[in-house]
């Protein structure tokens, strides 16, 4: 399968209603958004999307309706990361059932493991899916930094990519020396404020969270990358610096940030705020200060 991963890839967040169901208008609106705003595809079940809190039966329901409203139009990459085996595997089949281009895998959380463990892990998960791969590296979150040991064991297995979410610049760049004579392997990074770092030393474009609610700033700025355009660069790089000083610094945790993408969505009359269990939707306080974050950026009307 030839498929080419590259420029801006949100990683959608998950529309739900209060009752925790999945909201079916707030998806089609927000997938039109992102699309309409030039994205060059969308990425389900990813930590913005809150995977680990969602049922197998929302996360499939999820897959489905996103994919038929997508309609191919652009790629379709599914977290499937999970701490059970066959609970990988069973969303991995749904996904590729629903028209799905692309499962995303990170290491199992919740237990540590070894390097040598994660390389068994995928030799033994590999062969039973049936979409191309690409890897995920979420140390917070996993417990695990991916090594470069990883990274070269899952490309002879057939990986396109990884997606780099660790914060760290120098890995993100021993990544794309790495593999600078493999332009097929696809370096995306997941930390916003690196994207035209990530272009312009070699890598291929930036799973943006921002782009849920500012798909069209993400993709000029990577456009402006490829083209080594510092003008440009250095004014929408101040916009995206400005949402990390703002939008996603109100509240005190890591979740702060998909809270303030779902609470800005929200705002922007795209799809509700509700978040799964733990998480709690931001309050009246926090609410106005990111309202009035949007009204800096221009996004809600006069």
């Amino acid at each position: 399968m030839n498929i080419d991963l590259k420029g801006i890839i949100p990683p959608m967040i998950t529309p739900l209603t209060t009752e925790g169901e999945l909201d079916n208008e707030g998806l089609e609106r927000l997938i039109e958004h992102m699309i309409s705003g030039g994205v060059h595809g969308i990425f389900l079940l990813g930590t913005n999307g809150e995977a680990p809190s969602l049922t197998y039966g929302l996360r499939k329901e999820l897959i489905s309706k996103a994919c038929k409203l997508i309609n191919h139009r652009v790629p379709v990459l599914v977290g499937i990361t999970d701490t059970s085996f066959q609970g990988s595997i069973e969303i991995a089949e749904h996904a590729k059932r629903s028209g799905a281009d692309v499962v995303v895998i990170a290491p199992p959380y919740y237990f540590p493991i070894s390097e040598n463990e994660m390389i068994d892990y995928l030799d033994a998960l590999v062969p039973e899916l049936p979409l191309p791969f690409m890897l995920y590296n979420m140390p917070s979150c996993t417990k695990m930094q991916i090594s470069l040991k990883i990274v070269r064991r899952a490309k002879e297995l057939g990986a396109l990519g990884i997606k780099d979410s660790s914060g760290d610049l120098e890995y993100l760049y021993s990544l794309i020396d790495a593999f600078r004579d493999s332009p097929r392997f696809s370096i995306i990074v997941g930390t916003e404020s690196f994207l035209s770092d990530t272009v312009i030393h070699g890598g291929h474009g930036a799973v943006a969270g921002g782009a849920n609610f500012l798909p069209n700033l993400f993709v000029d700025l990577y456009n402006a990358s490829l083209e080594n355009n510092t003008g440009v660069m250095d004014v929408l790089n101040q916009k995206v610096k400005y949402v990390y000083d703002t939008i996603y610094s109100v509240g005190k945790y890591e979740s702060r940030v998909t809270k303030g993408i779902k609470c800005a969505l929200s705002i922007m009359d795209i799809c509700g705020d509700s978040m799964a269990l733990p998480l709690r939707k931001f309050g009246a306080e926090e609410r106005e200060k990111i309202k009035s974050y949007l009204e800096n950026l221009e996004l809600l009307p006069a």
